[in-house]
């Protein structure tokens, strides 16, 4: 999953480039997360069930319609669509075989 390539690794700067950017919406993402672990798989540890929702596209636009509206965990709606297009993004650079 993790290149060996040191200057690829250098040009994805996940903490200056990302984590240090946009805490406060990671956080909502990661809140997300954990709210639809406890929606979908309650009482097991924090995981993806991919199985469970693969119409990521759809419930984007679904969030989009509303995006600043809170959804019933507490969230925006923009962080709910963040994490689909995460998790979109995460499915195609895995099926390229795009390495970290």
């Amino acid at each position: 999953m993790f290149t060996d390539d040191s200057t690829k690794r250098k040009q994805t700067p996940m903490y200056s480039g990302l984590l240090k950017y946009f805490p406060r919406a990671l956080a909502a993402v990661a809140r997300v997360s954990w709210a639809g672990n406890e929606k979908h798989n309650p009482g097991q540890p924090l995981h993806w069930s991919r199985g469970k929702s693969s119409d990521h596209e759809d419930c984007i636009l679904r969030h989009m319609v509303t995006p600043y509206d809170v959804d019933i965990d507490g969230e925006l709606h923009i962080a709910h669509a963040a994490w689909r297009a995460l998790a979109a993004a995460e499915i195609e650079l895995e099926k390229l075989d795009v390495r970290v």
